[in-house]
């Protein structure tokens, strides 16, 4: 049996990158799961690997309605929602904050803070009786660009940072019924996209992998699939039943960044 055999999860902006990772690694865990995606085609390609193990939702994070329907949609197929992973989010591509018109700086804010931080509370909220009902939890994503300048410019940074704040509000609020913790990725390659008009690829930028690889100890580009475990530990209650407002870092030790050691003979 998997870690997750019997549970239901739902997981926003899970048709790529980090959110796909972990649809497919619960998936194999045992889990079923309900996906708020954006795009048809990222639900035709979650069924065509899942089959009836993932029910998909085409819709808006920043809608209200769209997150009730996905709330919804796992209360209705399996009958129950143990496990809500709030993930879907945009990128400024550390756009300096001296470049961005004064005039155009609060639509770009709401624009950005819409998704990544309304869309994670919207989810929430949709989610809270259900999650009641199972004694379950939520997962945040959050990044090293939660703790750590330069990951991003000031409107993603200043996003990821607010999270932090919510993850410890929630769980201190929503105690003893629903745990609320988060996993913290870093530099990762992903099709991590932009605001409105920028039609960019974290992933696809000139030397972000070299990048990455020269700035953490342990000194290469993770992938999607490197951070899907943690999301399963935390979710599992015979894992992590005493475990909220935890923040699990998965950065290739960031915090401890400078030149790489070489290895011993």
């Amino acid at each position: 049996m998997g870690r997750l055999e019997g549970y239901s999860a739902l997981v926003t902006g899970g048709g790529k990158g980090i959110g796909r990772a972990v649809v497919d690694r619960f998936v194999a865990e045992g889990a079923r799961v309900v996906v708020l995606v954006r795009s048809g085609s990222d639900a035709e390609a979650l069924a065509a690997q899942h089959g009836d193990r993932v029910a998909c939702v085409t819709g808006d994070v920043r809608n209200w309605q769209d997150n009730v329907a996905a709330v919804e949609m796992a209360e209705t197929r399996f009958g129950k929602l143990d496990v809500l992973v709030p993930n879907a989010g945009v990128y400024d591509f550390s756009d300096p904050f001296e470049s961005l018109a004064g005039e155009d700086l609060a639509t770009r804010y709401r624009q950005l803070f819409d998704v990544n931080v309304l869309g994670y509370l919207l989810a929430t909220r949709a989610a809270l009786g259900a999650l009641r009902a199972s004694r379950g939890s939520i997962i945040y994503t959050l990044s090293s660009s939660s703790f750590f300048a330069g990951g991003g410019g000031a409107l993603y940074v200043s996003s990821k940072h607010a999270l932090v704040g919510t993850v410890k509000q929630l769980a201190y609020e929503l105690a003893p019924e629903i745990r609320v913790n988060a996993v913290a990725p870093g530099g990762t390659r992903t099709g991590l996209g932009g605001l409105p008009g920028d039609t960019r690829a974290l992933a696809d930028l000139a030397g972000f992998e070299d990048m990455v690889a020269r700035n953490v100890p342990l000194g290469f580009l993770s992938e999607p699939e490197d951070h899907a475990g943690l999301y399963v530990t935390l979710a599992a209650r015979e894992e992590s039943r005493f475990v909220t407002s935890e923040i699990i870092r998965s950065d290739g030790g960031i915090e401890v960044r400078g030149r790489r050691r070489k290895t011993s003979s």
